[in-house]
């Protein structure tokens, strides 16, 4: 299946504490210590979660790095056509263009499939679970309960808004036989697609919780509904973090780091910082 963090689906305040360092350390967490620094792989135009260096993951990853003792470096990069793609130029291997891969790379689905078809990380830290959800004008589109024979009914009437080239994007043009694909919408990113729901031409859109929140910002006009239509076979999956395969002192020390950050409530903190829904692994 393909594994872009958008296709994924389609298949499948510095902080004061630090973490106790593992005494023997791999070669990369040795020279990540050296020089103080910790670079953290995070996606471009990707709003609430990372876009222009801010966002939820940006500011994880900072707090993570800061829980370690290391200045965050914080590397945007655009999707590439999977999430091997991904892992592969920001985890293990690096690009040919934008050289060395980072230290960490985030919002990364911790997937038992995955991790097998990409044994060249190690993916781990869980620190969120995403849902699909749907954001309608009430008056146009009812909550989608029951299969989707009748939670998508009035879609065959009324436009829906999708990110291109997403899951929701799939799994609408192809459910009910493409009965709705007329009335697929396609947008550039999940803020274009809300937006457009705001001037009235579109009735709803369907994406993933935390990108709909982000580009909703409270907006009372408009219901968001989780999707749990039996046709969508994955629903909801965790978001996790993943190194190179033999980084096991930085696994280790960034999922204590993690540990810390949910105890204390940074983690659930951060997330309303940002206006997400915070769904505990």
């Amino acid at each position: 299946m393909p594994m872009h963090r958008r296709h994924f689906l389609h298949s499948l305040a510095a902080l004061p504490l630090t973490v106790a360092l593992p005494t023997r350390a791999d070669e990369q967490f040795d020279a990540i210590r050296k020089r103080g620094r910790l670079s953290i792989a995070v996606y471009n135009d990707f709003a609430p979660y990372s876009d222009a260096e801010k966002g939820l993951d940006v500011e994880l990853g900072k707090a993570l790095a800061q829980k370690l003792g290391l200045t965050p470096s914080i590397i945007g990069f655009k999707a590439g056509e999977d999430m091997g793609d991904d892992l592969r130029n920001m985890v293990w291997k690096g690009h040919y263009l934008r050289g060395d891969p980072a230290d960490v790379m985030m919002h990364v689905p911790v997937d038992p499939r995955l991790a097998e078809a990409n044994d060249k990380v190690k993916i781990f830290g869980p620190y969120h679970v995403e849902t699909i959800a749907m954001a309608r004008i009430a008056s146009r589109a009812p909550a989608p309960v029951g299969s989707a024979a009748v939670a998508l009914e009035v879609f065959t009437r009324e436009k829906i808004g999708v990110e291109g080239e997403s899951m929701p994007d799939s799994f609408l043009m192809g459910v009910l036989r493409g009965r709705l694909r007329d009335n697929v919408a396609h947008f550039r990113t999940v803020g274009e697609a809300v937006q457009a729901m705001r001037e009235d031409k579109i009735a709803a859109v369907m994406a993933t919780r935390g990108e709909l929140e982000g580009a909703l910002a409270g907006d009372k006009r408009f219901v968001l509904d989780t999707v749990e239509m039996t046709e969508l076979t994955i629903r909801r999956w965790p978001l996790g973090l993943a190194v190179k395969a033999d980084a096991t002192d930085l696994a280790a020390a960034l999922e204590g780091a993690l540990t810390e950050l949910k105890n204390d409530g940074s983690v659930a903190a951060l997330f309303k910082r940002f206006g997400v829904t915070y769904l505990a692994p």
